[in-house]
């Protein structure tokens, strides 16, 4: 596989050196050696997208929409879906949610990251399932009540990595005449993505979490309600045509004041929604690690194995409680968070990394709602006068992580 670039060892407080363990890929996943070279190799032919003659800048329009044309690829693009360029996996929710018909009842879970919680407007939010089964049954009932509407779900919790039946649930969406969202943000880098064998009318993910660096994201599916919509951002590149009047069969629009008045002629496809100077070298390195990946595979057998040998050893830690939704056996990505009690969990962190060179996360995060629960339902698993900790803390890992990353996890969760 292609390897990633990593910083090497880190000295501990001790003196000791020893390689990072970098157990917080789920916030943000190191860059791909590949991806690397693949922008340092564009950098000498920098120039600006879509608006020069020049050599510099026909190279560039040529590698941006290639690389629109491989992220597609990537996601198994179907005729009539488009592919649009964004900062994340946010910036991309929002403007599937800028571009949703007004008359259109969005339904969620109380499972999701903020980015697919907040930004709906019309949203009916349905308590978080105790099972796949559960989603679905729970959607279905949902929909029978609704006349038009949108369903957006994550494929894979940021929180217990715990993997959503999609493809299921996009069946009963599209047999009542409703439309499917997806966050993929954490299933992107562990497996691979396809609209057609999802049934997904919307694909989301962001390039920081697939081996690309920061700045970033994708927004990939139908392209009518987009094309529709008003741009979600007002400029140059959204904008075909801007006329100082508003002359009658131009199909512009009239804005501004009344001693001001332009007309604007908004551009159809992925350039509607992309006005201003586009992030290139953002969207090659989406482009390289898709292609990395999908040349190499996402290595879901070893991941696997690391998820269980995770699990496995945090259950024999008398103070420690694994933080799950569905059953033990769910299907899950390389995702692990947990309780602990007995010690504060930033307090934690700090040791991991200050003592054994270990990364990971603590906090809610940023699905505040569905963390809280699940502390609260795992500390009374652990001990039911306990207080509840205010944060969790969450082991994450893909390529580059090793068995031996895993178990030095392990033996320093045991050493209080």
């Amino acid at each position: 596989m292609s390897t990633i670039l990593s910083p090497g060892d880190v000295k501990l407080r001790d003196g000791r050196s020893v390689d990072f363990a970098n157990l917080d890929i789920a916030a943000t996943a190191p860059c791909l050696r590949v991806v690397a070279d693949t922008v340092a190799e564009l950098l000498p032919f920098y120039g600006s997208v879509h608006r020069g003659a020049g050599a510099l800048s026909q190279r560039c329009t040529r590698e941006y929409e290639q690389a629109r044309e491989t992220v597609a690829d990537f996601l198994g693009g179907r005729d009539g879906d488009t592919v649009i360029f964004t900062r994340n996996t946010t910036d991309a929710l929002n403007l599937l949610a800028r571009a949703v018909p007004g008359d259109t009842t969005v339904l969620t879970f109380d499972a999701e990251h903020h980015a697919n919680l907040l930004p709906w407007r019309r949203t009916v939010h349905l308590a978080a399932p105790r099972s796949p089964e559960e989603a679905v049954a729970a959607l279905e009932r949902a929909l029978r009540r609704q006349r038009r509407g949108l369903v957006t779900v994550t494929a894979a919790s940021n929180v217990t990595g715990e993997v959503w039946p999609v493809a299921a649930l996009a069946e009963v969406a599209h047999r009542h005449g409703a439309r499917i969202a997806v966050d993929a943000a954490q299933l992107a880098p562990h497996a691979p993505v396809d609209l057609t064998a999802l049934g997904a009318d919307y694909v989301a993910f962001s390039g920081h979490k697939l081996y690309a660096p920061f700045g970033a994201g994708v927004l990939a599916g139908r392209a009518d309600w987009l094309d529709a919509a008003e741009p979600y951002l007002a400029g140059g590149g959204a904008s075909a045509n801007v006329d100082g009047t508003c002359a009658a069969g131009t199909g512009g629009v009239s804005i501004g004041g009344p001693d001001r008045d332009l007309s604007v002629r908004w551009a159809t496809g992925p350039a509607r929604h992309e006005a201003g100077t586009p992030n290139l070298l953002g969207a090659v390195a989406i482009a390289a690690a898709c292609r990395a990946l999908a040349a190499e595979g996402h290595q879901e057998r070893t991941e696997r194995a690391l998820v269980a040998r995770l699990r496995a050893g945090l259950a024999e830690l008398p103070h420690v409680e694994e933080l799950r939704l569905f059953g033990p056996d769910a299907e899950r990505v390389g995702i692990v968070s947990f309780a602990v009690l007995g010690e504060d969990p930033g307090e934690l962190a700090t040791r991991l990394g200050r003592d054994h060179g270990i990364g990971v996360r603590t906090g809610l995060f940023c699905a505040h709602p569905l963390t809280r629960r699940l502390l609260a339902e795992a500390t009374a698993r652990l001990d039911p006068s306990a207080p509840v900790p205010a944060q969790a803390v969450r082991a994450s890992f893909g390529l580059g992580t090793t068995e031996a990353h895993i178990d030095r996890l392990l033996d320093a969760l045991r050493r209080r």
